[in-house]
């Protein structure tokens, strides 16, 4: 397995990570057996976060049950928490959750609006709970996830994390521009979460070749079967990295199919007068793809995607997505996809 420095960090990690929100969907023995093939094929980089359902604890008894487990495998978490007492309280749960006594790479999870961000960063933020569990020893580095492009790169510029993960596909690839020149010359590693765009993108050739063409940048792709990590490392242990001129015409299809109704997550949409939860209704049929089903059912589900039915297509939202979306025709397609499923 091909490798890469990752950052400031200065872990050595293997070229493709292992995302871990899919990890909630097969049994529990299943899931197990698939951490344990993916690093055996030398994927030693695996990503979750307290907010992925059962995912940290079967990493957790996976990785106990791996010979040589923790001196293997780089293991980060996350916390959406943005106050120090209750991201503190998530630490202390996921290290349990994970058998552990410090974790590799801690993230403050989903830091997507400036009003998060400021206060994550300001007095009793979590960055302070970091900060006080890397003098612990209780995380060795400290990292952050965003969806919001105007947000990661004040995160870059700031000088705390070591790290960003920000979703990067072939659609949505915006980063390319601006966020991974800016993280390179800052030395904070840079993690592409979303590789196949929450499950619509397909055709692993496609995604991962356009990503390994980014040097920096380590591809995080959410993992459910062990045929889909064996063919991802078949890919990347290959030396052709390069897209041929039809998978370079199969991507430029799905763009022209998916680039005008493809969600980035910004959250430049909102606030929404009526308190419709835009970009998670958006992402109703990804989520469908990636969660289990007593989770796409649970009360919080029902609550924020039925959520969409307050909609009085006013219109705000549109004028301020950057991306042009048809967000009210999308917001009534993906209520009925969801009360179809339920």
């Amino acid at each position: 397995m091909k490798t890469v420095r990752l950052g400031k960090t200065e872990l050595t990690v293997s070229r493709i990570g292992m995302g871990g929100i899919p990890l909630q969907r097969p049994t529990e023995a299943e899931a197990i057996r698939l951490v344990h093939r993916a690093v055996e094929l030398g994927v030693n980089f695996i990503d979750t976060a307290a907010g992925y359902g059962n995912s940290e604890e079967r990493i957790g008894k996976a990785l106990a049950a791996l010979d040589g487990g923790y001196d293997r495998v780089i293991v980060t978490t996350k916390s959406g928490r943005p106050d120090k007492a209750s991201a503190m309280e998530e630490l202390e749960r996921s290290l349990i959750r994970l058998n552990t006594t410090a974790i590799d790479l801690w993230q403050l999870h989903n830091v997507s609006s400036f009003e998060k961000y400021e206060q994550v960063l300001g007095p009793g933020g979590s960055l302070e709970a970091a900060q006080d569990a890397l003098a612990a020893g209780k995380v060795r580095h400290i990292g952050i996830s965003s969806h919001n492009p105007d947000v990661a790169i004040e995160a870059i510029k700031s000088g705390h994390f070591e790290t960003i993960q920000y979703p990067f596909n072939y659609i949505a690839r915006e980063p390319a521009d601006e966020l991974i020149p800016l993280a390179a010359e800052r030395d904070v590693g840079f993690i592409a979460m979303k590789p196949f765009g929450g499950g619509m993108l397909g055709k692993a050739n496609l995604s991962i070749k356009y990503l390994l063409q980014f040097d920096s940048v380590v591809p995080d792709p959410g993992i459910e079967k062990i045929a889909e990590i064996e063919e991802i490392v078949g890919i990347v242990d290959s030396d052709d990295w390069a897209l041929t001129p039809q998978e370079q015409q199969e991507i430029d299809a799905m763009r022209a199919e998916l680039g005008t109704r493809f969600c980035r997550q910004c959250g430049y949409c909102l606030p929404c007068p009526e308190s419709v939860n835009i970009p998670m209704v958006m992402i109703a049929r990804v989520m469908s793809k990636l969660w289990p089903e007593d989770m796409m059912s649970s009360e919080w589900m029902e609550e924020t995607i039925g959520g969409g039915k307050n909609c009085i297509q006013c219109g705000e939202c549109e004028k301020k997505c950057p991306y042009h979306l048809p967000i009210r025709e999308m917001i009534e397609q993906n209520v009925a996809f969801y009360e179809g499923l339920r």
